[in-house]
């Protein structure tokens, strides 16, 4: 399904699905303090809790996906290290994304690739926490062999430099350590920037806006 035909529920239904997942409390809100922010909400936007709040492993621990637990890859310990490039998330504890889109058309490109291609449009990748919420509220974002990465979330190295990996949402085909079980079940994993696949795109947006 092309995720330009995704619709987003209203930002009153996003808040509702926080607070059943739990992820308002874990973020150190409370349901009517979320509820308040959400009715000045952009209605087309995707209510997103600060990762500073909600780290992207405690969120991803808080999620289902068709009735299974999304899950974390093992070789993934430090993905809450991986923080936004330059295109920093506002300083608010809640902010909206607008016009999210799994990046359909940066298949088969590698992320060092699509990452100027995004921005000469005019858009902004999508951060790991950005990517699950979205997952939490369409489900549908992610579908067999048209899956997405992450990219606006990358982890720095003391000297500078970036890691060479990004994050990614796709579905387990159930092999290797992530076990038969798995089979079917959405997880956070990771791809080499200077990789290739042609199942993932690479989510962005156009911007984001701090909720008050």
């Amino acid at each position: 399904m092309p995720t330009a035909l995704l619709t987003l529920p209203s930002p009153t239904a996003q808040a509702e699905r926080l607070v059943a997942a739990g992820a308002a409390e874990r973020a150190g809100l409370s349901a009517a303090d979320l509820r308040g922010l959400a009715a000045g909400a952009p209605d087309d936007g995707l209510l997103v809790l600060a990762p500073s709040l909600l780290p992207a492993s405690a969120l991803a621990g808080l999620l289902t996906w068709r009735d299974r637990p999304v899950f974390v890859v093992v070789d993934l310990t430090d993905l809450d290290d991986f923080a936004p490039l330059a295109d920093a998330v506002p300083p608010a504890p809640v902010y909206a994304l607008s016009a999210p889109e799994r990046g359909d058309e940066y298949r088969n490109c590698t992320p060092d690739e699509s990452l100027p291609r995004i921005r000469a449009a005019g858009r902004t990748p999508l951060t790991v926490t950005e990517g699950l919420t979205w997952l939490l509220q369409c489900p549908d974002v992610l579908e067999r062999n048209a899956c997405t990465m992450t990219v606006g979330s990358r982890l720095r190295r003391a000297d500078g430099s970036l890691d060479a990996r990004t994050p990614a949402l796709w579905i387990s085909n159930g092999t290797g350590r992530d076990g038969r079980e798995r089979r079917g079940t959405a997880k956070v994993g990771w791809c080499w920037a200077g990789n290739r696949h042609t199942w993932l795109g690479m989510a962005s947006a156009a911007g984001r806006t701090p909720v008050t």
